[in-house]
């Protein structure tokens, strides 16, 4: 019986699930349907944007949505609800979501030099929307899921597959395959094309982002390939199939001087009044406080908290905002969750009204928990302070969580009250120079190395008067 209904079974699904994708023409497994797949980006949409948060600047916006919204028109999907958003993050970095959702950081907008640049990079990520590639990984993960297909296929009744796009981000962020990225890298430079763009750009790009990962050391790659694994010679492959393109076809537009004076006064690098961290304090000028984590923890500035982890990794201490307006509600909803045991005792630290106390809990998988928990209420908001570990190695973290805790307080430091981002300057050089001229002409808080990758040139290169090139100005942190 067993041989026999494999086969059948296998037939079911294909014929179930088979497509011709309209953009690849290839047959495509999916068990999502195109109203699904809108249904997750609409739902998604909202939570990235919360927890990612928008560059601010309405001009930069309304650029780079027109400009995404061309290159959707011309491509095998046009009817889907396409958004495009610049995200206020300073990483190295582009995304989509299903349902034609996509996303570019200001971070790689200070690093792009052209407008054909940004072409390649919104054309690559529709590629990845109009190929179905998450969708399509997101159907192959529910074919691994014991049971889920045969009763979808043999009872369609019990359609669970269409609850996906409840199951939060992570399953949007699925990591793409080389083919992936080789078949976004070719429906991107299709789409370049049809808008009129320079395909020669393309390679460009690619070689930014090896000199962006070249200079984090090896260390930290962009977070464009992170997402985005280089199925490797990707340059060259690109360059081998614009290469083939008839002259007439290969597109003209370029438009780099209007791309820099969109992204001119875009922050660059961490923005300081999000927050910022010295050694192991963190200082807020906006909210106007500050704290200290543990020594030797890691630590890092979130949107929405402010996170330290022990060496070890085996304990962790975060900030964030609570919904509840006092102190002692935030510790009455904490403690009356289910799964956790503990109470709450009123107190203050350093003036400030708290309550909190110490609490154990039990994960889904049975882990047991230790840890403390403190509201307190400053400035008109409640912060919630969060640490815990297992339960066997809560002891060897609690004096220290315990200080950290009790080290928040009110920042009044005028200097660090008054912390300010970088900016990109856009300038046209006043007579032909090199980089490191124009870094002595212009001198700034970021090495001349820094303005070389921005302007993504060699440092020797030289350049013509009246060329507009990236510089960034502001002042360090105190």
């Amino acid at each position: 019986m067993r041989r026999s209904f494999a086969p059948l079974w296998a037939v079911a699904v294909c014929f179930a699930g088979c497509a011709t994708n309209p953009a690849t023409g290839e047959k495509q497994f999916s068990l999502i349907s195109e109203g699904q797949e809108i249904q997750m980006g609409l739902e998604a949409d909202p939570s990235i944007v919360a927890s990612m948060g928008l560059d601010p600047d309405s001009g930069r916006q309304r650029y780079v949505r027109e400009l995404g919204m061309r290159l959707a028109r011309v491509s095998e999907r046009p009817n889907l609800p396409w958004t495009f958003r610049v995200i206020d993050d300073p990483v190295v970095n582009a995304f989509a979501i299903p349902g034609g959702h996509i996303y570019v950081t200001r971070g790689i907008l200070a690093h792009l030099n052209s407008e054909a640049e940004l072409a390649s990079v919104l054309g690559h990520e529709i590629g990845h929307v109009t190929a179905r590639h998450s969708v399509t990984q997101m159907s192959r993960q529910q074919l691994a899921q014991f049971g889920l297909v045969v009763g979808t296929v043999l009872k369609p009744g019990l359609s669970r597959y269409a609850g996906i796009a409840s199951q939060g981000l992570g399953v949007l962020f699925l990591k793409y395959s080389r083919d992936d990225e080789s078949q976004a890298d070719q429906l991107g430079l299709r789409y370049m094309r049809r808008g009129g763009y320079d395909a020669h750009r393309m390679p460009e790009v690619f070689a930014l982002l090896d000199r962006v990962s070249q200079a984090s050391g090896g260390g930290r790659v962009p977070e464009w390939l992170a997402t985005h694994p280089n199925p490797g010679n990707r340059r060259e492959s690109i360059e081998r199939q614009i290469a083939t393109i008839p002259a007439e076809s290969i597109g003209t537009v370029v438009n780099r001087d209007g791309y820099l004076r969109h992204i001119d006064g875009v922050v660059f690098g961490e923005n300081p009044r999000d927050g910022f961290f010295k050694g192991t304090e963190f200082f807020q000028p906006e909210l106007k406080f500050r704290i200290t984590f543990p020594a030797g923890w890691k630590t890092q500035n979130q949107r929405q908290a402010v996170v330290g982890v022990s060496e070890q990794q085996d304990a962790i201490e975060a900030l964030s905002l609570s919904d509840q307006a006092t102190p002692e509600a935030a510790a009455q909803a904490f403690f009356s969750k289910q799964g956790i045991r503990g109470s709450a005792n009123r107190g203050s630290v350093h003036g400030l009204a708290a309550a909190g106390g110490l609490f154990s809990a039990i994960t889904e998988d049975s882990t047991l928990l230790a840890g403390r928990v403190a509201f307190l209420a400053y400035d008109g908001r409640v912060y919630q302070l969060l640490a815990y570990a297992p339960q066997a190695r809560w002891s060897a973290y609690a004096g220290a969580t315990d200080q950290s805790m009790g080290s928040f307080d009110r920042l009044t430091d005028p200097t660090l009250l008054a912390v300010q981002p970088w900016h990109v300057q856009v300038v046209p050089v006043p007579q032909a120079m090199t980089i490191e001229a124009f870094v002595q002409r212009y001198p700034g808080p970021a090495p001349a190395a820094t303005i070389a990758l921005v302007n993504n040139v060699d440092a020797g290169t030289r350049f013509a008067s009246g060329t507009l090139l990236k510089r960034i100005v502001g002042q360090p942190l105190p």
